[in-house]
């Protein structure tokens, strides 16, 4: 019988309930997952409590709420974790947080040393989430504005620089008095015959312990905790190797009777400088790991500090945080732009290379968009504050990267389920070798197990490993945001690097997307200006790029556009509607057709305006065909270009468009794309991408810009939103394009390529790297070639495995572009 000791209750934030019988329905969804004791929610607070009869299940819980038609708050919390060494250590925390009620997802980063949870609003705390962790040896650090990451990075590097250089000094004469004895034998008699081998023994025992003691003492203090839960790490392997060596040393000093004859040998500057080379290994790590984050930190130096607003028509400086939408901000020349608005007086050229990624300045005048970040260059502006704090594009830009960089690419799960079992497996191979030492080595054989068994330990510390993929991931995506190439989702990382085709939308992507009307054929019976007139005032009312631009052309030739009604659209096809009592449609051959009107009187010219690049349009009035639109949408400066260099990374190009078959065709021609899919309708761009997979033998990515391709940028492998596009369309993309020009495809891409390469080098180096050492460390190549590997030289070796991969992924900040 279960007891209220055995039962837990939590509590979820429910959203869109409106009556009692919403509670009702929510309770018994509740009330039918499995484990749940019992339910009670309240509609004034919004709240369920959620009793369950043993261990929580809240994602149940949620997932059935929404089912039920309901909503479940969720939230992140992201904080630094003090105590992550190596790879086996994030899985201990993400395990430790995912077994927190109310948690839905955990994801640990070494290289950030932070974790991010993604669980139910109100069902944990921060505290709770750091008791956990505390439980498993690390500690959560709450951040505070007065104690930013930042700055524990920099007391963390000073204090390893501070323990490195006393553990120095102490090892160096420790080591000179030892190793200086081996190499030079004249030497060790000198010592002998000054200080005596006793005397000298017990210095070099002063010194060694000082060190563990000392500097040390970090690796016991996480190193010891680990080894009595049972859940050993990269200190634990610190631990017992320098312990081991401390201790047969210390025997070997004070009571060499305990052990077996010519085995009373002393190791105290392996232990030291065990220590000293990890300590070293720690201190370069933790400077390159600072290193990668700075695209983070540049884009957050690139805020203003504050902005000169209006206030009861005074000018005055106030804090940026003070800023509110609808505020009239002044900028001067030279000055950042402190939040994004739209400019209500004034003209200048703004430099939004931070933004675009572009050198050049834009003009910006009334009417325009600026970005907070952008440089303010030549003249004033005057601007209405329309996005401010969290809502800035700028601001959005550093929450996406910092997004990506705390992504777990698949690749990692390969890394995980090694580090598994890693660090049980190691201390397994290095009791294995202690004890075949031990039973078939040469004399003096506990001289021999003891010397191979820390060296297995040592140099198989699996620090690389956790390094390997994050420190490659923070480096890669933060370059790419500096070029202009926003990873949303940080797996379209590793996903677009497989990219085979990439399928283009045409209008706002390959061309322009501002079109114009460049030519009128009138039918027989109808004057060019009438059919203007009636064709712009139906046009009015839609939204289309065609359209606007028949609307531009009879605003700019002056003619006085009558009211329409009766607007009807046809989504991809045409429009119609009632002007001054006629009737007018506009729209596509297809559309046309499905009119019953023949459109074969206009073949010859719409051939002749398709071959040039434009598009067709058909207008009819009251049923009679009236007149061909040529609207010409000119293809970007920089289009011929990106694909060309999409081809030259092996890429095939293809177009989708709704446009005209001819007219899609001359475009591609021109820009050398050979695959085309023309007069797709919106719904049919999804078929169209899934038609290109060729049932997913092929990856597909797609680029668009306009809400009608948000359902092909979600089907597509990976999605590519140009920047200059609809929200629509970039909240369904995987990467968006700051600059909206193609070239940034090819640079993502060329980017995902070598972050990817980046990576399996680094996978390479940190297993490889284990697996070629481990057998010399264990003394396998000691009978046939004499070779031994001390511990001091296998803890080298692993220091510099953990700063070769973080020096490593640092490389990517030197990529340039596609042909990087």
């Amino acid at each position: 019988m279960l007891t209220a000791n055995d039962q837990r209750t939590i509590k979820l934030s429910i959203s869109d309930m409106t009556c009692a019988s919403c509670v009702r329905r929510v309770e018994k969804a509740i009330e039918k997952v499995p484990g749940v004791a019992g339910a009670a929610v309240n509609l004034a607070t919004e709240k369920a409590d959620v009793t369950f009869a043993g261990a929580p299940d809240a994602a149940a819980v949620a997932e059935a709420v929404r089912k039920a038609g309901y909503g479940v708050a969720e939230e992140v919390l992201e904080f630094p974790v003090e105590g992550m060494t190596c790879a086996s250590c994030i899985g201990r925390v993400e395990k430790a947080l995912k077994a927190v009620p109310g948690v839905l997802e955990a994801t640990a980063n070494l290289a950030q040393e932070r974790a991010r949870v993604r669980l139910l609003k109100g069902t944990a705390s921060f505290e709770d989430l750091a008791a956990a962790i505390e439980k498993t040896g690390y500690r959560a650090i709450r951040e505070t504005a007065a104690a930013p990451e930042e700055d524990r990075r920099a007391a963390e590097a000073k204090t390893l620089r501070r323990d490195l250089v006393i553990a120095a000094v102490l090892t160096a004469p420790l080591f000179v008095m030892e190793m200086g004895a081996h190499a030079f034998p004249s030497f060790g008699h000198t010592i002998h015959e000054t200080l005596g081998m006793q005397t000298s023994r017990v210095i070099q025992f002063v010194l060694a312990t000082l060190v563990l003691l000392g500097p040390g003492l970090r690796f016991f203090r996480k190193g010891i905790p680990s080894l009595r839960r049972l859940a050993p790490d990269m200190n634990s392997l610190v631990v017992i190797g320098t312990f081991a060596a401390w201790s047969f040393s210390t025997v070997a000093t004070f009571a060499p009777g305990l052990l077996p004859g010519g085995t009373a040998n002393v190791y105290f500057e392996a232990a030291a400088v065990i220590v000293t080379l990890i300590l070293a290994g720690r201190y370069l790590e933790a400077r390159a790991k600072g290193r990668t984050g700075e695209a983070i930190r540049h884009l957050a130096g690139l805020r203003a500090k504050s902005a000169r607003v209006l206030r009861d028509g005074k000018a005055e400086d106030v804090p940026l945080e003070s800023v509110v939408p609808g505020d009239i901000v002044l900028v001067r020349p030279g000055e950042k732009v402190p939040v994004d608005g739209e400019v209500t007086d004034g003209s200048s050229y703004v430099d939004e290379s931070m933004i675009t990624g572009e050198p050049m300045p834009v003009a910006r005048q009334t009417g325009d968009r600026v970005t907070g970040g952008t440089v303010n260059t030549t003249g004033s502006l005057t601007f209405r504050a329309t996005r401010v704090g969290a809502d800035t594009v700028l601001s959005q830009i550093i929450r996406m990267v910092e997004d990506a960089q705390a992504a777990k690419l698949p690749i990692q799960a390969l890394v995980d389920r090694v580090t598994q079992w890693f660090v049980p497996a190691v201390i397994a191979v290095a009791l294995l070798t202690f004890g075949l030492w031990l039973a078939l080595g040469p004399s003096p054989v506990l001289a021999h197990a003891l010397v191979n068994a820390v060296a297995v330990l040592i140099i198989a510390c699996p620090c690389a490993m956790g390094l390997a993929t994050p420190t490659s991931i923070i480096t890669g995506t933060g370059r790419a945001a500096e070029l202009g190439v926003l990873f949303r989702q940080g797996t379209a990382l590793q996903t677009l690097e497989g990219t085979d085709i990439v399928a283009v939308d045409k209008t706002g992507t390959l061309t322009l997307g501002h079109p114009t009307l460049t030519e009128i054929v009138p039918a027989e019976g109808f004057s060019r200006a009438d059919v203007l007139m009636l064709v712009a005032a139906a046009e009015v009312h839609s939204e289309h790029p065609i359209a606007i631009a028949i609307h531009e052309a009879a605003v700019a030739e002056g003619i006085e556009l009558p009211a329409a009604s009766s607007f009807v659209t046809t989504s991809g096809q045409g429009i119609f509607a009632e002007v001054s009592g006629r009737k007018v449609e506009a729209g596509s051959v297809g559309f046309m057709q499905a009119r019953g009107l023949d459109v074969a009187p206009f073949a010859g010219d719409a051939e002749r305006l398709a071959a040039e690049g434009a598009s067709p349009l058909y207008a009819a009035v009251d049923g009679r065909l009236a007149a061909l639109f040529a609207v010409t949408d000119p293809v970007k400066p920089t289009t011929k270009e990106a694909v060309a260099s999409l081809k030259a990374l092996g890429i095939e190009v293809a177009m989708i468009t709704g446009d005209n078959r001819r007219t899609a065709e001359a475009v591609a021609a021109k820009l050398g794309i050979t695959k085309v899919k023309a007069e797709v309708l919106p719904d049919g761009k999804v078929a169209a991408v899934r038609d290109l997979s060729a049932g997913g033998a092929k990856k597909v990515a797609f680029v668009g810009d306009g809400i009608n391709d948000a359902p092909a940028l979600a089907a597509a492998d990976t999605g590519i939103a140009i920047g200059t596009g609809t929200d629509v369309a970039i909240e369904s993309a995987d990467v968006v394009l700051m600059a909206g020009d193609m070239r940034g495809v090819a640079t993502g891409i060329a980017l995902s390529r070598a972050t990817m390469r980046n990576i399996r080098q680094n996978l390479f180096w940190a297993f490889g790297y284990n697996v070629a050492l481990i057998p010399l460390a264990a003394g396998l190549f000691y009978p046939a070639f004499g070779i031994q590997l001390s511990p001091a030289l296998a803890a080298g070796a692993m220091a510099l495995s953990s700063v070769f991969v973080v020096t490593n992924a640092l490389r990517l900040k030197r990529f340039t572009g596609a042909t990087a």
